[in-house]
């Protein structure tokens, strides 16, 4: 199995991870470790040893704030790249936005990062939002239902599908949504799954979920509670901010998320290569 030194990943993840709480706390945005970093800085005190990238989420009131001063608050080093950034908005990768570092390499070239402009080839801190989902199980079952279908239809716009690692019903699921995507423009696809995303936001409910990630997470409901009060925790040699519910939060992810996962999944999640990072003036 090959080993990765990602000492360097890991450096230049929790760089971007401090512009943003830099800039969070300027603007008085409230954001959340999530996903394996909340785990890692649990677990940890910092990364998980083998993970390579970072994960944040915000609530959509803290993520539409963070949108408007991101750009002209990064460094030189760092990106905002939105899901409509490839191709002028008519490719799909997914609808994660992410901050991505310019000086930074994580798979050798291809045709793959070539369809994407070689904007998915750099080390990132994914964005998620947290979004209303209705207390009603028959609506909530049909807001994540249209999710799935929108994001079926905008898998036609990727650069090529796996069809090997899907069942039969959703082999059949995927080549009739992605067929039928093809024909809508990428631009009428996002403005759809924004349109669902907010559709339910003056609903009274107590529950959100994750909205600009891919389907097979959209079962991560998490209370509201959980989400809206936040608190400093050590990650590395700095604070960041944390569900003050982290346990309840890594419980519902991750189950009993203490333990350690077998030696053969103890690996990089994106990296195909040996990971590069470069000095700035490269």
């Amino acid at each position: 199995m090959m080993r990765y030194d990602l000492t360097e990943t890991h450096e230049v993840s929790l760089k971007m991870l401090k512009e943003i709480d830099r800039i969070c706390r300027k603007y008085k945005i409230k954001y959340m470790l999530d996903a394996g970093t909340l785990l890692g800085a649990v677990r940890h005190q910092g990364f998980i040893p083998w993970d390579d990238d970072a994960d944040v989420v915000m609530t959509r009131k803290n993520y539409d704030a963070f949108m408007k001063v991101v750009k002209r608050e990064l460094p030189d080093t760092m990106e905002l790249l939105l899901p409509s950034d490839f191709q002028k908005g008519r490719a799909f990768f997914d609808f994660t936005a992410r901050i991505y570092y310019k000086n930074s390499r994580i798979h050798e070239d291809s045709l793959e990062t070539q369809y994407y402009e070689g904007k998915m080839n750099h080390l990132w801190v994914d964005l998620f939002t947290l979004d209303v989902l209705p207390q009603n199980r028959v609506n909530a079952a049909i807001t994540l239902l249209l999710h799935k279908i929108v994001y079926g239809m905008a898998m036609g716009h990727r650069y090529q599908l796996d069809f090997g690692k899907y069942g039969v019903f959703y082999k059949l699921a995927v080549s009739g949504l992605s067929a039928a995507g093809r024909f809508i423009p990428m631009r009428v696809l996002f403005a759809l799954q924004r349109m669902i995303a907010l559709k339910d936001r003056k609903c009274r409910s107590n529950l959100c979920y994750y909205s600009n990630y891919q389907p097979d997470y959209l079962y991560v409901t998490l209370q509201k509670e959980w989400c809206e009060q936040i608190e400093d925790i050590p990650f590395g040699d700095t604070m960041l901010m944390a569900p003050k519910h982290w346990h309840e939060v890594l419980t519902w992810i991750y189950g009993d998320y203490k333990k350690l996962p077998p030696k053969e999944q103890q690996v990089p999640s994106h990296a195909t290569a040996q990971i590069q990072v470069y000095d700035e003036e490269e």
